[in-house]
């Protein structure tokens, strides 16, 4: 199976999400890549995003996590905050968008990523406290 890492990238009461480009499938998703072989996933999540979006960021906890036996993938969706100013442009993405958690279902997000937004819509209604951001892994 596969590992692959998203980060849950959260700045003040916003969420980041990317669309794919249209040769991907244009759905939206939190941004990540696949975790190579001698890394961590906090490592792999700051590598990937410092790849894609040209940011550093601080991960966190894992959100949640889901297997996709059909495709062989097991998605990790990790809480991460920015080190530095909210990201412009993406190496795989044709836009990025700030959504409050209200607001996340508002798009349409690629099955995985799916679980992970309700995820957080459920936090979000029960009001309760996102775990914060734990030190970087490097």
């Amino acid at each position: 199976m596969i590992h692959v890492v998203a980060a849950v990238i959260r700045d003040g009461e916003e969420f980041l999400a990317c669309r794919r480009n249209k040769d991907r499938g244009g759905r939206w998703e939190f941004p990540g890549g696949k975790v190579e072989t001698g890394e961590t996933s906090h490592g792999a999540l700051i590598r990937e995003i410092a790849e894609e979006l040209s940011v550093k960021i601080s991960p966190g906890a894992t959100l949640t996590a889901v297997d996709e036996t059909g495709a062989g993938l097991r998605i990790e969706f990790i809480h991460a905050a920015l080190s530095a100013e909210r990201p412009t442009a993406s190496t795989d993405h044709d836009v990025l968008r700030w959504l409050r958690a209200s607001d996340l279902t508002s798009v349409d997000w690629a099955d995985a990523d799916r679980q992970a937004v309700e995820v957080l819509v459920r936090i979000n209604h029960s009001e309760a406290v996102i775990p914060p951001v734990g030190q970087q892994d490097a």
